[in-house]
């Protein structure tokens, strides 16, 4: 095996070209869908060969990590406002009132 795990050697390919036709028979053998099942294969096959990829460390939570921890995300102390607008949401009047004129 190579150190590029997504290249597509020959022995690589018979191992999911197998695991896509086992995956074919167990599904009852449906007809146009092989795309499908050679994909499930594939992921099938890139994760048995990558067992101890889930098993690696986490940076953010290794005491042996040198870095300072990441700090958290500031609030604004005004949320949501916008102090160069002339009015709020709140300011504006919601529902239409009567016009006073002519006609009111």
């Amino acid at each position: 095996m190579t150190g590029n795990p997504l290249e597509m050697t020959p022995e690589r390919e018979a191992r999911i070209r197998e695991r896509a036709y086992r995956l074919w028979e167990e599904d009852g053998r449906p007809d146009g869908r092989e795309t499908e099942f050679w994909e499930r294969a594939e992921e099938l096959i890139g994760m048995e060969e990558n067992a101890d990829a889930a098993l690696l460390p986490n940076p953010a939570t290794d005491p042996t990590r040198a870095e300072k921890p990441t700090e958290e995300a500031e609030i604004q102390a005004n949320y949501g406002e916008f102090p160069d607008r002339f009015t709020d949401q709140g300011n504006r009047q919601q529902t239409p009132g009567l016009r006073s004129g002519k006609n009111g």
